[in-house]
């Protein structure tokens, strides 16, 4: 084999590695970023709830839950004693920045067949598994409830929060309840999932600056409700 052939595959063989480690580095970088959005964020544990922040705490009563108590796809505690959380926190690294006031809402997790055919789309091939982060909010009477396509911030502590996108509605949530259903990803973030309804405070969040339609759905569509 000839010098000049032996420099070309040389050449080659070099090329070849720093386009994997190139691929590998952004396959990094690209699971980092993702990341933000799939785990639990926390604002600050000396942050304490101060309705100057404009974050509004509203009374809950038990509500009647979607499932049956015996039901595998959901766990429901309605003798356990049930915490408040009062601390929240007035920003977030992972999204820009946040707007509207607080919220205290109940949240319980779906999964199965309640994943199908979610309700902010008409007409859509995608649907969201337990690794989505999404939620169904109470159907009808809930006023001034979050809208299809809104992203949420919930907290249980400031140090537990995560962000959702609203793609469906629960047609099972007590009718005027702050009620919100969280695939089972999202729950699992902010509590085991033997708890199966938390309180937490929530409030609007801004649009993500890099889209993941496995956690989020399609970003545009059309809206029927």
């Amino acid at each position: 084999m000839s010098r000049l052939a032996s420099f070309a595959l040389f050449f080659i063989f070099i090329v070849s590695l720093s386009v994997i480690g190139s691929a590998r580095s952004i396959a990094g970088t690209h699971a980092i970023a993702k990341s933000k959005y799939t785990t639990s964020h926390s604002l600050g544990d000396s942050y304490t709830f101060d309705p100057r922040d404009g974050w509004q705490t509203f009374n809950t009563t038990n509500l009647h839950y979607k499932y049956p108590r015996n039901s595998a796809s959901k766990s429901s505690k309605p003798n356990k004693p049930e915490t408040v959380v009062e601390d929240v926190a007035a920003a977030a690294a992972a999204l820009k920045t946040l707007k509207g006031i607080g919220d205290t809402v109940k949240v319980t997790w779906y999964t199965g067949q309640d994943l199908l055919n979610p309700s902010c789309w008409s007409n859509v091939n995608w649907h969201p598994t337990d690794e989505s982060f999404v939620c169904a909010t109470t159907l009808t009477g809930w006023t001034n409830k979050p809208k299809c396509f809104d992203f949420l911030e919930l907290c249980t502590h400031p140090s537990k929060c995560i962000f959702v996108r609203v793609v469906d509605t629960c047609a099972g949530c007590q009718r005027g309840s702050h009620h919100v259903d969280l695939t089972r990803a999202a729950f699992g973030q902010l509590a085991p999932f033997d708890e199966g309804v938390l309180n937490v405070h929530m409030r609007p969040a801004t649009q993500p600056t890099s889209w993941y339609e496995d956690l989020w759905g399609p970003k545009y569509g059309d809206m029927t409700n």
